[in-house]
């Protein structure tokens, strides 16, 4: 199941469970959508995978899944720049 992390890796931007601007590659890297195409070119700076549109989990069933809540940051040039 998919973490759902609760912010961009690069500027920390928050990006909530329904967020349409949350770009993930195949291992959840999440950056904001933002980042993903001005910084990045979507291609993810951690693994060189393709960075997609995260999906949206139902409201639904966010309680029995809730979203994660632990921040990942990453230093990169690119984040650094701006």
């Amino acid at each position: 199941m998919l973490q759902l992390r609760p912010n961009c890796e690069c500027c920390d931007r928050d990006l909530p469970y329904d967020s349409r601007d949350a770009m993930i590659c195949t291992f959840e890297c999440t950056f904001c959508a933002d980042c993903a195409d001005a910084r990045f070119k979507g291609a993810c700076p951690n693994c060189g995978g393709e960075l997609v549109r995260r999906p949206i989990r139902p409201a639904g069933k966010i309680a029995k899944n809730p979203p994660a809540t632990e921040r990942v940051l990453r230093a990169h040039a690119e984040c650094a720049a701006g």
